[in-house]
């Protein structure tokens, strides 16, 4: 029985990187061993446990058979008799399937070292088309590396057009697309992940409206990404152009997408508020607060204030008025019902008066720091 470390975290140290993860590779063992010692199962479908001091991963080595359609159509095979380059074999690209032993030795049989160096995505074996997943790895892995320079290997895109034009390719659940789509928008160069898939033909297929606009919304996001590293926004700098463009239904399209409750929320606030806060002008005191209400800025500043940074993208112009908001916020929502409770007033008047003293505020506060 033999442990090897495996996969990226072997991969970003090579690099340079600190690996967050440390993948483990288990040869000559079988599950009642792992039990045995005190290792418990992580997944009921595969042979993955967790060690009981570091929580690390460790997985025996398998085999994988192709049996049926989508990424679950695999049988697999985990005995003790599997060795490490079988198990490396069945991984999507070279550069993921280089193992270290415990003396710090590197096990590389499918040139994973040459790709690094040459910043290269190849692909393993032809066996690489039988998971339709790795379509969306690899260009998250481009997304991944991209500021380092790593370009899909010519043949390997071959591979992906082949890869996006089959039945098979449908069979990818929307799960499984937004988690790799999520983790792209936290890289360091996730318009890599949309041009990928729009050139092997995958994207027409999985976010059809953002195919159509894809030139534009990556230039967006490019922007976003100098801006910011929240992958919220960096979803909404992604999509708004294509959605204002095709009127499309957001709450169709978050749902077809999976996206979670902050992704929606604040592509809808945008939308909505964006083209007015691009015309606002700061001496118009009404439209000024009647926008702040409108978008719930009160309420939600932090929402309110990723609008904000969204508008500084679309706009960059538009950044003394976005910095003029961010500094008034915070004044208009100190001025409160209980802040005026000492006046007496009530109901409505009290209403008129919180009003007013807002409007006052917005009429007062200073155009320039």
């Amino acid at each position: 029985m033999k442990s090897y470390l495996v996969g990226g975290a072997v991969r970003d140290r090579l690099l340079g990187m600190t690996a967050t993860e440390q993948d483990w590779l288990v040869v000559g063992a079988t599950e009642q061993a792992m039990l045995d010692q005190g290792f418990r199962h992580l997944d009921s479908d595969f042979p993955v446990f967790l060690h009981p001091e570091t929580g690390d991963e460790y997985a025996l080595a398998r085999r994988e058979f192709k049996t049926g359609a989508g990424y679950k159509g695999f049988t697999t095979q985990a005995t003790a008799e599997v060795t490490l380059e079988q198990d490396l074999s069945r991984r999507d690209l070279t550069i993921n399937a280089i193992a270290e032993d415990a003396d710090g030795q590197l096990i590389d049989p499918y040139h994973g070292l040459q790709d690094l160096q040459k910043r290269r995505l190849h692909h393993i074996t032809p066996a690489f088309v039988e998971d339709p997943v790795r379509v969306l790895r690899v260009a998250r892995f481009a997304a991944y590396l991209g500021a380092y320079g790593f370009e899909v290997a010519t043949d390997t895109l071959a591979l992906m057009q082949q890869m996006s034009a089959t039945e098979d390719f449908g069979h990818l659940k929307r799960e499984r697309v937004w988690r790799e789509f999520k983790r792209s928008l936290s890289t360091t160069s996730p318009w890599l992940f949309v041009q990928i898939l729009h050139q092997c033909g995958a994207l027409q297929h999985l976010m059809p409206l953002l195919d159509q606009h894809h030139t534009m919304a990556i230039t967006t996001l490019q922007r976003a990404t100098i801006s910011c590293d929240d992958p919220v926004i960096r979803f909404v700098a992604l999509f708004y152009w294509p959605v204002i463009k095709e009127e499309a239904d957001i709450n169709l399209l978050c749902q077809g997408l999976r996206a979670e409750k902050p992704f929606t929320e604040l592509l809808q606030l945008t939308v909505k508020n964006a083209s007015s806060l691009h015309d606002l002008q700061m001496s118009d005191a009404e439209e000024v607060l009647s926008l702040l209400e409108q978008s719930r800025a009160i309420r939600a500043p932090q929402l309110f204030n990723r609008l904000l940074q969204l508008v500084r993208i679309l706009w960059p112009e538009k950044i003394n008025l976005t910095n003029w908001l961010t500094n008034l916020l915070p004044v208009i929502a100190a001025i409160s019902a209980k802040s005026l409770q000492p006046t007496g007033l009530e109901g409505r008047a009290l209403g008129d008066a919180l009003r007013q003293a807002r409007l006052h505020a917005i009429k007062t506060f200073p155009s320039t720091p």
